[in-house]
């Protein structure tokens, strides 16, 4: 089965590396220390809370819809996902704010509370929901499922391909901009993602509809 999932595993990878593009999502804000320590290292250092945060933020998504996967069809679930996939991209279409950390000195407890806030505000667990409800539509018949209780080791093996994808591209990023650019010019060419991310958000409410 595992060769007829490699789509799946594509995408997890890709997900989290879009995730790592996003200046919200960490890497401004590793950037950001780096710049205000004159340390590199500072800005590697910075990448495992952050890491951590966003693992935190889409291992309870995953959690959750596991869970309610070992009493609830398939169906209801996915029906739920679209619900949820386009209140989040709604929101951050209309909503102006994210939240707010005070002060740039904190330690790893609050960069890892930070990165989980962000992961959270954006929906990332939620990205991560379609591509596991594929991989159950697949594995029908088999005994362990993507979205059950019984398939935790896929749940943990997708966490890990795209947690590796977004610190890839993450850690890239940040060491580049904080290398060769610098944050002060980073303000004179800033992307609005968020929109590009809302976009992203309630195209993949739709392609979840399609999984049969």
């Amino acid at each position: 089965m595992i060769h007829l999932q490699s789509w799946a595993w594509a995408a997890l990878f890709l997900l989290g590396a879009y995730h790592g593009i996003n200046p919200a999502m960490g890497w401004l804000f590793a950037v950001a220390l780096g710049l205000q320590k004159q340390s590199g290292r500072a800005v590697w250092q910075s990448l495992l809370p952050i890491a951590t945060g966003h693992v935190l933020a889409i291992g309870l998504v995953i959690l959750v819809a596991a869970l309610a996967g070992a009493v609830l069809p398939l169906g209801v679930i996915k029906v739920c996902v679209v619900v949820v996939l386009i209140a989040f991209g709604v929101y951050r279409i209309v909503g102006k704010s994210h939240p707010r950390w005070g002060g740039m000195q904190v330690g790893f407890r609050d960069l890892t509370i930070w990165s989980f806030l962000m992961a959270s505000a954006h929906g990332a667990g939620f990205m991560l929901l379609p591509v596991l409800l594929g991989m159950s539509a697949m594995g029908a018949g088999h005994e362990m499922h993507a979205m059950d209780s019984s398939g935790i080791g896929l749940q943990l093996l997708a966490i890990t391909i795209h947690t590796l994808g977004y610190l890839i591209l993450t850690g890239t990023i940040a060491w580049a901009v904080y290398k060769w650019v610098g944050l002060s010019l980073l303000r004179k060419a800033w992307l609005n993602l968020d929109l590009v991310w809302a976009v992203v958000l309630l195209a993949t409410a739709g392609v979840t509809l399609l999984i049969s």
